[in-house]
């Protein structure tokens, strides 16, 4: 592992909440909460993935709730979104109103300023509301690098083929 220590120091990656105990939920919109560490391997590419079964939202016209499983992938440049301040900012949407497909964007939007990753996609799978389900997806590949081609590829193939089980409905 080229001399590099397995362990890292909490006060220089900039982490506040993991391993804090009483860490306060915001229960509306809060980008402010996300956190980053250092990427340790820039150079690779990798795939780091989030399944985040648990999301809320509300309607912004009825304010009904809306619920969702979030998927999240990327392949980190220099920065990471560590996971218990990400866990804390989706939880931050439960009394927020916005639509699926706003939702979605907003949240890559915000991971993109936080993180400036190479390529990322966020793909919303919401619970159906009225006999319908909406899925909506985006997707973003750093302007004029290969990871621009990865997400117009990504983009064009997506849902072509029923490659996704729909079994949270």
């Amino acid at each position: 592992m080229e001399g590099r220590s397995l362990s890292r120091d909490k006060s220089q990656e900039d982490i506040t909440l993991l391993g804090k105990k009483n860490v306060k939920y915001h229960y509306d919109y809060c980008p402010e909460i996300l956190e980053t560490f250092e990427n340790r391997h820039p150079d690779n590419d990798y795939w780091v993935k989030f399944n985040c079964p648990e999301f809320t939202a509300l309607c912004p016209i009825t304010g009904q709730p809306d619920y969702a499983t979030i998927y999240i992938s990327y392949i980190p440049g220099r920065r990471m979104v560590e996971s218990k301040s990400l866990k804390l900012y989706l939880v931050s949407f439960r009394n927020h109103g916005d639509f699926h497909e706003d939702v979605v964007n907003v949240i890559m939007k915000d991971l993109i300023r936080l993180m400036d990753p190479k390529y990322i996609e966020v793909w919303g799978k919401f619970l159906p509301r009225g006999g319908i389900s909406i899925d909506p997806y985006a997707n973003y590949g750093r302007p004029d690098t290969k990871y621009e081609r990865l997400a117009e590829h990504r983009f064009m193939e997506h849902d072509l083929v029923a490659m996704d089980k729909v079994d949270n409905r």
